[in-house]
């Protein structure tokens, strides 16, 4: 079993940038694909983007390309989430998600096995 913890949220000025991270504890972290997942209030949870077990793939939804960058360090335990020209629709409570044994870079939540609480991000006008 996989805990994941996000942390990095907090308010920032659209246009601005913010760096979130997930560490995670227990099972075998390279045997992950993580995924990043956000829901703003009264909307569904959104995919935001993914990073294969290795690092060497990424897939993002259409609305985060050219705008965030998802990495990990598998010695660290640890995936990030780099945003940047922050818009105030971003403003969510965004996830990290774990898949055991997937090896691709999946889009859906139902893909996912392990779930954090969630930061809380903020983009004022």
């Amino acid at each position: 079993q996989v805990q994941l913890v996000e942390s990095g949220g907090g308010l920032v000025q659209a246009g601005g940038s913010l760096r979130l991270s997930c560490a995670a504890s227990g099972g075998t972290f390279s045997r992950y694909a993580m995924g990043w997942f956000r829901q703003a209030p009264g909307k569904e949870r959104e995919f935001v983007g993914a990073i294969s077990w290795s690092g060497g793939r990424t897939y993002y939804a259409n609305s985060m390309k050219g705008r965030f960058t998802i990495s990990r360090d598998n010695a660290k335990r640890t995936v990030y989430l780099q945003m940047n020209s922050l818009k105030p629709e971003d403003t969510a409570v965004y996830y990290c998600a774990a898949a055991k044994d997937n090896w691709g870079t999946p889009a859906t939540a139902y893909e996912y096995d392990y779930w954090g609480q969630g930061t809380q991000v903020t983009v004022s006008s």
